[in-house]
């Protein structure tokens, strides 16, 4: 078996947990300058808020919300080589004084780039290593392409237009080119061609329909692509058992993070698991990325996080459904070859 080529997965993607305090507050130790910051309170209700370093600090974008791009001073104040720092008080959700809170960060190539590898040029920050990069590009309202700056197929990629109220868009792997989820609701698969005009994204581009949500005619777009790379990124399907000696899914690593939902059935949420909450198994600190309650920390148990993948201890639908298929995307916190080897706790 050939080892990952990326052998501490912290310096690409690495969770950070810490106390808002209401006055300005430098987070670091994340590992590396975060060009993508993904933060959410967990002891209180408060929507999410998306920073990336492509659109610039104070850019708030909120998962649970079809919200276009707000700019907060005060928010998310600059992308540093170690962490963030925050601004004063309540503002994007982000540092009220005494809250607990968790941020998900990622590394791109902390600069941008032009891309002119579709029919419309994009700005990218691209990293290859790892298999992330963050797309900017103007709407055409007409069937397009896109480039990604990858050199590699992406599995998943999340959209939003930046300058009105609209639906997040969601491509997967595992559901297909021919329909798209929501990631802010519950809703099932929407089979459409107006997505990606039912074609798969290459190496070098994306291709996008006429969908308003994705390619608005003259309005600002994001998205977060991602490839898959070993021991490092997984993004797949798993057919829930309805029991709580759950499905195992093999990764190759032991997750850091999960995201995952059931596209097949509406009304249900997008789950996301990380290691340091609360830090062993079983776990069952859960938050939603569509929805702004706060972290779930008593019930029933979800997920146990394993050197080489992940089990469901859930017997809920939402996670587990007998005979649905679920997707799902995993970040590594350690491989489970190389340099790194690792065991779950």
């Amino acid at each position: 078996m050939a080892y990952t080529t990326i052998k501490k997965p912290s310096d690409y993607f690495n969770t950070k947990l810490y106390t808002g305090t209401g006055a300005e507050l430098a987070i670091t130790g994340v590992g590396f300058q975060p060009d993508w910051t993904w933060i959410k309170r967990r002891d209180a209700v408060a929507n999410g808020g998306m920073f990336d370093n492509v659109r610039g600090a104070t850019k708030l974008l909120s998962s649970s919300q079809t919200d276009g791009e707000q700019t907060l001073a005060q928010s998310l104040k600059s992308f540093d080589s170690d962490g963030f720092t925050l601004g004063t008080g309540t503002n994007g959700y982000v540092n009220t004084s005494g809250s607990t809170t968790v941020a998900w960060n990622w590394l791109a190539s902390n600069t941008t780039a032009s891309n002119t590898d579709g029919s419309i040029t994009s700005t990218v920050s691209a990293n290859t290593t790892s298999g992330f990069s963050i797309v900017s590009y103007t709407g055409t309202g007409a069937n397009a392409t896109v480039g990604h700056g990858l050199g590699a197929v992406p599995k998943m990629i999340i959209f939003k237009v930046l300058d009105s109220a609209t639906d997040w868009v969601v491509y997967h792997v595992g559901v297909g080119n021919t329909g798209a989820l929501r990631l802010n609701n519950t809703n099932a698969t929407q089979t459409n061609s107006v997505f990606f005009q039912n074609t798969t994204p290459s190496s070098s581009i994306i291709t996008i329909g006429t969908g308003s949500d994705l390619n608005t005619s003259s309005q600002n777009h994001i998205a977060y692509c991602f490839a898959e790379k070993k021991g490092f990124s997984k993004f797949g399907s798993y057919t829930g058992n309805g029991n709580a000696d759950g499905t195992f899914v093999y990764t190759g690593f032991k997750p850091a993070f999960i995201l995952c939902k059931d596209p097949n059935y509406v009304g249900e949420n997008w789950f996301m698991f990380d290691s340091k909450r609360p830090g062993y198994n079983v776990n069952a600190n859960l938050l939603y990325a569509n929805d702004s309650a706060s972290e779930t920390t008593s019930g029933a148990n979800q997920i146990d996080l394993l050197s080489n993948g992940f089990k469901m201890r859930a017997t809920n639908n939402g996670m587990n459904r007998s005979g649905s298929t679920f997707i799902y995307m995993a970040f590594a916190e350690e491989p489970l070859v190389g340099d790194n080897p690792c065991t779950a706790r």
